[in-house]
């Protein structure tokens, strides 16, 4: 059987927008048909990847590697554990964003569509690109149909809320993108060639100070995407005001980016910046906790209050990264699609209330599931999952986040733990005041129940849900072998340290290490380290 390439997953979705442009623009159902049946074929052939994954291969599987522009610059795509499950729950949940949106979005509804597939593109580019310099294009990409899908179709305050949402990730993304130039001349000087190859740059070994500015400018840039407290303000503004569809996608999706952008490139390429800034990582993740919690509880608005939500799972999962334990960063992974589907699936429920009422408000409603009791066992299910309850998904995730913590921290796994208690409360008071009580507003008493095609696209979030509750290593074990390498990789080049200097071109490079014993593996690679003249230090003078 011949597998469905990497290029042609990422690229399909664009080839349905482009194909949306020469279809007229008041032939709104077939709009409507192409973009799902794209959507649609692009995670079956997602499927097939993830069946014919070998969980034992720490390389990357399924590898395109062309030359493009030259200067290092290739087309290099490719999936490993760390990306998999990622570009899954990417495939899965635009099919169900554009069912979302089928009687909702009734102007502009090519554009919409349009837009939409060309996120996609954007975000399956961003987790599987190899080369640093396409994995930025592709960061960059994703901005566009995000900021019309917030600006053309999203709330009063729209406008606002797309440029504070532009201000701040550009902001990151520009400092990003002068490390990465920099990084570029590193390996140029170390090496006489030019690559823009993660796998090529991760074997740099920077002098510390070197490492420290790096790691900041792409530290932030990943930050604001997450959002790490204090780069957080934009993302509230954003969900409230963005249409159903911008709200599951920036939250199941988007945050994602940055916690992705950490374990694939931040960690790896500046390993003793990382040992130097986790501390304080630690520190903003559990504030993030306890805001964001915090926050949610004195909300009045139930998408402001999902967001909030947001703000302090995100704390979680950062949390649980940087333990720096196979644990937690399992945990982190798992928690990223755990969180993306209870999340994701929260902001589809606030969406058809919102199609009913046109009020986002928790005062406005009250004895909903008198009226919608179908829609009332979903919303439950789904508040459950994010509160952590046993038997579903968010339940493992967050066992596994704690665990890894816990090894780490003791003191930060306590207060990590204040995730689930500030989620209990909050969504259980939440769905208490909405759903229960009195019916005590006339158009409420309007309510009429969902739909078969609203069935149709909450029913398989409910039974992933169930899935990873019940049998998480399935989902688990395609990330075992690449978690074990990242961490294996990362600990080795801790272990060098390097005397401060400047690197000098064809110099006989020698290496001052903190121990004399390594592994074969280590060995192998320091002497190609050597050999290629890796290592930018020379040998520090002795009084």
């Amino acid at each position: 059987m011949t597998l469905p390439s990497i290029s042609l997953i990422t690229f399909l979705p664009l080839i349905g927008a482009i194909l949306l442009i020469f279809i007229p623009g008041e032939r709104k159902e077939i709009h409507r048909l192409v973009a799902f049946i794209v959507s649609l074929i692009t995670f079956v052939f997602s499927i097939l990847l993830f069946i014919h994954f070998d969980s034992n291969q720490v390389e990357p599987q399924f590898v395109e590697n062309t030359p493009w522009l030259g200067y290092g610059i290739n087309y290099h795509v490719g999936l490993d554990g760390l990306s998999l499950l990622l570009v899954m729950l990417t495939t899965f949940l635009f099919p169900i964003v554009i069912l979302s949106g089928w009687r909702y979005i009734d102007h502009r509804v090519k554009e919409y569509h349009l837009f939409l597939l060309f996120l996609e593109t954007g975000i399956i580019g961003v987790f599987v690109s190899l080369n640093l310099f396409l994995f930025y294009v592709f960061w960059e990409v994703m901005l566009i149909p995000m900021y019309f899908l917030i600006g053309l179709w999203g709330g009063p305050r729209r406008i606002y809320a797309t440029i504070k949402f532009i201000i701040f990730t550009m902001a990151g993304s520009l400092l990003m993108l002068v490390a990465i130039f920099v990084l570029y001349n590193y390996y140029y000087q170390a090496t006489g060639s030019y690559s823009f190859e993660i796998a090529d740059l991760t074997k740099l070994i920077l002098l510390p100070k070197v490492q420290t500015w790096l790691f900041l400018a792409f530290a932030l840039a990943f930050a604001i995407k997450v959002p790490l407290f204090p780069f957080h303000t934009w993302l509230p503004d954003a969900h409230v005001e963005a249409p159903t569809a911008g709200s599951v996608i920036l939250a199941a999706v988007l945050l994602k980016m940055g916690v992705y952008g950490f374990l694939r490139l931040a960690m790896p390429l500046f390993p003793q910046a990382l040992i130097k800034f986790t501390p304080l990582l630690m520190i903003l993740s559990v504030i993030g906790i306890i805001y964001g919690g915090c926050m949610a509880l004195i909300q009045k608005d139930v998408k402001s209050l999902v967001a909030y939500s947001s703000v302090s799972h995100m704390g979680l999962i950062m949390l649980a990264l940087f333990s720096l334990n196979q644990e937690g960063l399992q945990g982190s992974i798992l928690q990223m699609i755990n969180h993306g589907l209870s999340t994701g699936a929260l902001f589809l429920i606030v969406g058809i209330l919102y199609e009913r009422a046109h009020t986002r408000l928790i005062k406005d409603f009250g004895g909903v599931s008198r009226q919608m009791p179908v829609l009332a066992a979903f919303f439950l299910i789904f508040l459950l999952s994010s509160a952590g309850l046993p038997g579903l998904n968010g339940f493992i995730g967050e066992i596994l986040c704690l665990f890894g913590i816990f090894r780490v921290n003791k003191v930060m796994a306590y207060l990590a733990v204040t995730t689930v208690i500030l989620a209990a409360a909050y969504l259980l008071w939440m769905y208490q005041r909405v759903m229960h009580g009195p019916i005590i507003h006339d158009h409420v008493r309007s309510f009429k129940d969902v739909n078969l095609r609203e069935i149709v696209y909450l029913g398989p979030i409910v039974i992933l849900m169930f899935w990873i509750g019940f049998y998480p290593n399935f989902f688990l074990k395609k990330m075992d072998s690449s978690v074990a390498f990242l961490l294996k990789k990362i600990e080795e080049k801790q272990k060098y340290f390097v005397f401060e200097g400047e690197p000098q071109k064809g110099f006989p490079l020698k290496l001052a290490i903190k121990e004399k014993s390594f592994s074969d593996s280590v060995q192998l690679d320091l002497k190609l380290a050597q050999e290629s003249r890796l290592i930018l230090s020379k040998e520090k003078k002795q009084p």
